[in-house]
């Protein structure tokens, strides 16, 4: 097994569930393990702006972030797949960013995308039609997960 560093796409869900007391302790548990080098942080545009109508210890601790985070783009390429999803009816428009959040970490070579959202990103009926488009469309498949899922790794 090689040593390489995991990188993880974090949608806005995980910034905020360190505040919530149901999803605290997997979310603070991610965020440790970025900073002490266990996985590489990845973020985009999307979650900055969905971030700054967040309460301000969400904005405190995504700004802390940021020196551990890189920042993938919307592209072209992005929105071309994001759109992918929602032509396959994987989601709707009304939840447009939930895709283009897949959208951004398939295209970004993330890994892994972590997320709270168990309706529209981390859910057994959505994930195999996501890694389908993927397929489809020349990308790589991508793992998505809830931190929960990515913390508690025993080696």
């Amino acid at each position: 097994m090689s040593n390489k560093i995991i990188k993880v796409y974090a949608d806005t869900s995980v910034f905020g569930g360190v505040f919530d007391s149901e999803f605290s302790e997997a979310s603070q548990l991610f965020f440790d393990l970025v900073r002490n080098n266990k996985f590489t942080l990845a973020i985009s545009p999307v979650v900055e702006a969905e971030i700054t109508k967040a309460p301000r210890k969400i904005q405190d601790l995504f700004r802390e972030m940021l020196i551990f985070a890189k920042q993938i783009p919307v592209t072209q390429e992005v929105i071309d797949l994001q759109q992918s999803y929602i032509a396959e009816r994987i989601l709707t428009n009304k939840w447009i960013d939930d895709a283009l959040h897949v959208a951004l970490a398939t295209v970004g070579n993330c890994d892994v995308i972590v997320s709270w959202n168990f309706k529209h990103i981390v859910n057994y009926k959505k994930i195999p039609l996501f890694n389908a488009v993927n397929i489809l469309n020349g990308y790589e498949k991508l793992d998505i997960y809830s931190p929960l899922e990515i913390v508690n790794d025993e080696d």
